[in-house]
């Protein structure tokens, strides 16, 4: 007997190309509405640096993809560490960023 492989049987909504691996979804709160989408961590191939600590996401890290629901566009989306994007509201906008480092 082959061993059981649990699955989820609630829906969600996939981005399109077969096997995607991230899930979009909608939020609205003070700082208005943003489409966020979950990436998992074994399918995050690249390094991003967070806006909200203004620390490297290394590849193999699950993180948080959110950009502005009225422009949406790949210029807007930044890449967030999930404690991070979730406390965005409550972080005040004083980060030192090095020379080097890009501005967001």
């Amino acid at each position: 007997m082959s061993p059981r492989k649990n699955r989820r049987s609630t829906p969600d909504r996939r981005g399109s190309g077969g096997g995607a691996s991230w899930v979009d979804d909608t939020e609205e709160g003070p700082d208005g509405e943003w489409h966020v989408r979950t990436v998992a961590g074994a399918n995050a191939a690249k390094s991003y640096r967070c806006p909200g600590c203004d620390q490297l996401i290394p590849p193999g890290v699950g993180h948080v993809v959110a950009w502005p629901a009225d422009r949406g566009g790949a210029d807007d989306r930044r890449h967030w560490h999930r404690p991070c994007w979730q406390a965005r509201l409550r972080r005040t906008p004083n980060i030192v960023r090095s020379r080097n480092a890009p501005r967001y």
